[in-house]
């Protein structure tokens, strides 16, 4: 089989099934594992997104309201690879190439993928494992990453339970739904301002003043550790910003959101063990600090 995936959740799934040599294309933000950014890209960007998250904001507001693509397909190159299979999702117009994006360029078969949680994460690994003929890998992928996430679980639970508002956008601040409350409570937070399984939507920041977390994660969606970190001038505009306890104490965190907070792959696991080293200070099979996430100290602000 030849596949396409414009996913990069997909891609770390059929990589993760081994299944790595059917890949033909991928999108413009597949990168993981690394060896994947060799394939062809098979989309990017329709717009500038190296400005400011504010005007990301609007250009993507713009477009949704005005019907404009949010992705360029590259539809020739996607014919000249002769795929079985194209992947796309449908769970969020913004986050990746949707099924309509394909369909407006090529006709062909696609599978579309929808997770808005832990649970539909999973189900989507298995979905994708017997589509392209390894049932069995998926069931042993899916039971693995269970215990993985079970083994959080555990090594946190007799730890005191922080209050925590993680963050996937910073203008206007998104508060950080589908999967990412789950994963703060296996790791024995209390998420405050989103429920599981919700989308995540824009709030006041007067709301972020109110709930005064003691932990504030801001993993924006798309973004690297390098470029999320960029954001903390734009959050320190907010006047009661220092009067945070999550600042004052030297709890705010910027991390990886694009590798891991916003992905719906195989880093799921993975997130929960980030969040337990950063609540609870626990590690797993390395030390994660630094590589894919930082505390900005009080003495930094």
């Amino acid at each position: 089989m030849r596949i396409v995936s414009l996913l990069a959740s997909a891609t770390e799934i059929i990589c993760a099934l081994d299944g790595g040599d059917m890949l033909v294309g991928r999108s413009h933000e597949c990168d993981n594992p690394p060896w994947v950014r060799s394939l062809p890209a098979c989309s990017e960007p329709a717009f500038d997104i190296s400005v400011s998250s504010g005007a990301i904001d609007a250009e993507v507001r713009r477009r949704l309201q005005s019907g404009e693509p949010l992705y360029n397909i590259h539809s020739d190159l996607i014919r000249s690879l002769s795929p079985d299979l194209v992947i796309t999702q449908a769970h969020c117009e913004v986050c990746a190439v949707t099924p309509k994006d394909v369909e407006r360029s090529v006709s062909i078969d696609q599978l579309s993928l929808s997770a808005s949680s832990v649970k539909g994460v999973l189900e989507s690994i298995q979905q994708v494992a017997s589509r392209i003929g390894f049932p069995e890998r998926g069931r042993q992928l899916v039971e693995r990453e269970q215990r993985r996430l079970q083994t959080v679980r555990e090594r946190t639970q007799n730890f005191s339970r922080p209050t925590v508002v993680a963050i996937e956008w910073t203008d206007p601040i998104f508060c950080m739904g589908n999967w990412g409350p789950e994963l703060v409570d296996i790791a024995n937070g209390e998420s405050l301002l989103s429920r599981p399984g919700e989308y995540s939507t824009a709030i006041p920041a007067e709301q972020l003043r109110a709930a005064d977390p003691e932990y504030l994660i801001v993993a924006p969606c798309g973004f690297n550790l390098h470029r999320a970190l960029q954001e903390q001038t734009i959050l320190e505009r907010h006047p009661w910003w220092s009067e945070l306890q999550a600042v004052r104490h030297g709890n705010l965190i910027f991390a990886d959101g694009n590798l891991f907070f916003n992905r719906s792959g195989m880093s799921i696991s993975q997130t929960a063990e980030i969040v337990a080293e950063i609540l609870h200070g626990i590690t797993f099979s390395s030390k994660t600090e630094g590589a894919h996430w930082l505390k900005k100290s009080k003495q930094t602000l």
